[in-house]
């Protein structure tokens, strides 16, 4: 059996992950293009958000259940001695979250913030497709709660894309930009973190190398369709599951935690 707190990472990744990039898309409600897409893309943050509170809620209960001794560790965010879903949130410092560097860059224009969501959500479909079939079983339920989202999130935001690419020459341009700017925080969805490799070898996690290769090839399919050329180099920055960010995380929390900081007790 794996030792609890692999588990307790793993899950308060994929909570980090889905919290910060639905922020990040809740920053474009009231702004969108059109009123359409305004909703698809909040929808879209409802989605992520939604899967957050389920891993949270999970690593909390992780953390409830676990030894004092290990439990210690994480008595700095917790509220009245208590681990909730929204100590998880809301009292963690920026070294204490292990979402990928990807999903916390700043969204720039449209068409920046829908390649990001693009290059996640298809990691993303690739992941919880496998992660149904986690021996941990509340992470399976989780998981196949959140594919139907995320199935339509890799729809909609490939559909964007394409649009985006095989439109206009701005808007071409646009995307082309967003690619060079975005590519290099890629290559990290797929680099398992230590805690990741403990639970792949315990039937838990998921194992990267399966994964990779479908990402590439669905990213293929799109960018043909876009007009835009695959990259011939390797993504290469990473730390983020670990806890080592890129400046953008701390202008993220120092806006979402702020409420909870300055009024403690507050609730979802």
């Amino acid at each position: 059996m794996s030792h609890p707190i692999s588990l307790i990472n793993f899950t308060l990744h994929l909570a980090d992950d889905a919290l910060i990039l639905g922020h990040r898309n809740s920053e474009w409600t009231g702004h969108g293009p059109i009123l359409e897409q305004d909703i698809a893309i909040s929808n879209i943050a409802l989605d992520l958000i939604g899967q957050a509170r389920n891993f949270y809620q999970y690593a909390a209960r992780l953390i409830q259940e676990s030894p004092q001794s290990e439990r210690e560790g994480w008595m700095p965010f917790t509220a009245g001695g208590e681990t909730t879903e929204d100590s998880l949130a809301y009292l963690r410092d920026g070294w204490d979250f292990k979402n990928c560097l990807l999903v916390e860059q700043a969204n720039g224009d449209w068409a920046r913030t829908l390649l990001r969501q693009f290059f996640f959500s298809a990691a993303q479909y690739y992941l919880y497709e496998r992660l149904q079939y986690s021996k941990d079983t509340q992470l399976a339920a989780i998981s196949e709660k959140a594919f139907k989202e995320v199935a339509y999130h890799l729809r909609w935001s490939s559909e964007w894309v394409i649009r985006l690419g095989d439109g206009t020459a701005e808007s071409h341009a646009r995307l082309e930009k967003a690619l060079e700017e975005l590519w290099k925080f890629t290559g990290e969805l797929f680099v398992p973190a230590p805690y990741e490799q403990v639970l792949i070898r315990e039937g838990i996690g998921v194992d990267f190398s399966l994964l990779q290769p479908k990402w590439e090839e669905k990213v293929r399919e799109i960018f043909i369709e876009a007009q835009l050329s695959y990259p011939a180099e390797r993504a290469g920055l990473s730390g983020g599951k670990e806890g080592r960010h890129t400046e953008q995380l701390g202008y993220i929390l120092a806006e979402m935690q702020f409420l909870q900081r300055a009024y403690p007790g507050c609730e979802w």
